[in-house]
């Protein structure tokens, strides 16, 4: 058995959804803390945390309501909820999922450290805790998510790969995600762990909700800043925010940056294609989406974790949590068709719309 600290992650991780390992460890124990085991007639209360991310409602949802159906022949049922970004509402919606008497509730948290007592609230209601995606506070039951630290090192090397030579000639700007964000904190993390010293951070910022709109405003602050010539390259934790800077790019009439970017949305894949940002972070949700539905229905029927968790996680209020850790890929114009369009993510007619075409054609993505 492996444990990961909270902020330190022990390298990529090839992980297994059935890897095996001891759930026994884990602060909240491996068995659903309700007592009575369930048949297949659970409910499972699932909260995202926003919808301006592609991925929540393209992806993750119907996964993890897929996975649940086929779990439990089709008699399990997913209660859900969008926070919107907004903390407050999602500890509302935590207290409406404990009176509805949800079986379990798999979480991905606005805020970490914000609904720790919410956590708590489930938990004294006999109510086992996912944390998905992120790792919420709190005396949670099981976590998945991706190797946060790997994903950060992964996007530094690709921007120093796309920089060559010019890596120290003049200052990039860090875009890292919100404050509020523990995998923010780990992307930034890894990526520093890969750019320190072998580059010039010019500016860095901590962008508020990962919204593009701020990225896009500190992006215009950072080039007044620094300098339009001194501009060499950016790191953007994630595709949105990229977006959000290119735009600050072209509108100061820079061309060239290289921009890296996480979750390989659509319009991030395309921007690729058409080169204007560089790279982004393929992360297969279906693993991720999968183990956590696995868990938490294992967590709502009474059942041991042994035969999804392999790995161990910390987080700041819970030790030994039992984990699913899932490996990424840098996605580049060089393996579109190796990745997001061989696992059905998207295909090339998806991608290569009219004002794509011709830089499809270019790369050979027909």
């Amino acid at each position: 058995m492996r444990r990961a600290a909270f902020a330190v992650a022990a390298g990529a991780m090839a992980v297994s959804l059935a890897a095996c390992g001891s759930a026994k460890e884990s602060g909240g124990g491996s068995k659903s803390t309700s007592g009575a085991k369930k048949g297949d007639n659970i409910k499972v209360g699932l909260l995202l945390p926003e919808n301006q991310t592609a991925r929540y409602e393209k992806f993750d949802r119907p996964l993890i309501e897929k996975k649940v159906a086929e779990l439990t022949n089709n008699k399990g049922k997913v209660v859900y909820a969008n926070a919107k970004q907004d903390a407050s509402l999602q500890n509302q919606q935590v207290d409406t999922m404990i009176t509805n008497k949800v079986d379990v509730l798999i979480v991905d948290a606005v805020d970490a450290a914000a609904i720790k007592n919410s956590v708590q609230k489930a938990k004294d209601a006999g109510i086992p805790v996912v944390a998905y995606d992120r790792l919420a506070q709190g005396p949670i039951d099981a976590y998945t998510s991706f190797d946060n630290v790997t994903v950060g090192k992964t996007q530094g090397e690709a921007l120093l790969k796309a920089l060559g030579s010019k890596a120290k000639s003049g200052k990039i700007v860090m875009m890292n995600g919100s404050s509020t964000d523990p995998n923010a904190a780990q992307f930034k993390q890894g990526a520093h762990s890969v750019l320190d010293g072998k580059v010039n951070v010019g500016k860095e910022y901590d962008t508020k909700e990962w919204k593009p709109e701020n990225a896009n405003s500190n992006m215009e602050g950072a080039i007044s800043a620094i300098g339009k010539k001194n501009l060499v390259g950016v790191y953007s934790a994630n595709d949105g925010m990229a977006g959000g800077i290119i735009t600050a790019l072209k509108a100061a009439g820079l061309s060239n940056i290289p921009v890296t970017g996480q979750d390989a949305e659509l319009a991030g894949v395309q921007r690729i294609v058409a080169g204007e940002q560089y790279m982004s972070v393929y992360k297969p949700y279906a693993p991720e989406a999968e183990a956590a539905a696995t868990m938490a229905v294992d967590l709502a029927q009474g059942k041991a974790l042994d035969s999804v968790a392999k790995d161990k996680v910390d987080s700041p209020t819970t030790k030994g949590v039992p984990s699913v850790l899932v490996p990424v890929t840098s996605l580049t114009k060089d393996n579109i068709k190796d990745t997001v369009i061989k696992d059905g993510v998207y295909t090339a007619a998806d991608i290569c719309t009219a004002q794509y075409k011709k830089a499809c054609d270019k790369i050979g993505l027909k």
